[in-house]
């Protein structure tokens, strides 16, 4: 099965790494220091900012904002060097990650802010801690640790009330948001980066029961990434028609087909 295409596309990116059988990656504070040091040279080589970062015993999390088109080679850069150092340390031979790293691309503040409260919340997930700003080896900690002080120079979380908002436990409707995010996919058009379709046409509009229930299928492919002409195109009725229905769509109003 051939690999899913990965987003480069500048911006800001969540990048997730595990350990090979999901074993630790982490043994002692100077694994920790290590990747830091080698995530601050490499954030250097590549120039890319870091937003947030979470580093759990046996994976982490980056939130991370690249300038070009060069996530996979400083992702692939930090993942190679670190390895090297953790086989030395430890005298072990093979993989240390589990597979290729994962990504997903961040495209709007929304996503962005409750991306933010989640990696900062591992810790407490994992009852590791009680409240942000207690684990080591996040950069809500790291913030104001003189050493790495340097890595988040340009960190949204430099904004106080992006920082406070870090404590505010995700409910389980934004968890579940989040969920969908990570499994949207992404092209290039012309317009720059788009959200690619999740279904077609078809299942959207199977079994149509009435107006209601054609509006809010309607809708729903609209989420979807469909434009309002493609819908309309498919339904056969004009991109005006559908325009309306989405601007009536929350007061309830059913349009009859023209």
């Amino acid at each position: 099965m051939p690999r899913k295409p990965r987003v480069e596309y500048p911006g800001y990116h969540h990048i997730i790494n595990r350990g090979v059988a999901r074993g630790d990656i982490f043994l002692k504070d100077d694994d920790f220091n290590k990747f830091l040091e080698i995530l601050e040279h490499t954030r250097k080589t590549y120039t890319f900012e870091v937003h947030s970062l979470c580093l759990m015993t046996n994976h982490y999390h980056l939130l991370v904002e690249t300038k070009s088109e060069n996530l996979s080679l400083l992702a692939r850069q930090i993942n190679s060097k670190y390895a090297q150092y953790f086989n030395k340390e430890y005298k072990r031979v093979g993989p240390l990650w589990q597979g290729r790293f994962k990504s997903w691309f961040v495209h709007d503040e929304t996503y962005l802010g409750t991306l933010s409260r989640y990696i900062e919340q591992n810790p407490i997930k994992a009852h590791m801690t009680q409240s942000i700003g207690q684990y080591k080896w996040s950069a809500s900690t790291l913030l104001f640790d003189k050493k790495f002080k340097s890595l988040f120079e340009h960190s949204l979380l430099n904004d106080k009330i992006i920082f406070s908002s870090l404590d505010k436990l995700l409910e389980e409707d934004e968890i579940a948001t989040l969920q969908k995010r990570m499994n949207e996919k992404y092209k290039r058009s012309e317009e720059g980066l788009i959200k690619q379709k999740q279904k077609p046409l078809s299942k959207h509009f199977k079994k149509i029961k009435d107006l209601k229930d054609r509006n809010d299928k309607i809708m729903l492919a609209l989420k979807d990434g469909y434009s309002q002409g493609e819908v309309g195109r498919y339904l056969g009725v004009t991109s005006g028609l559908i325009s309306q229905i989405k601007t009536n769509y929350k007061l309830n109003t059913c349009i009859s087909i023209r």
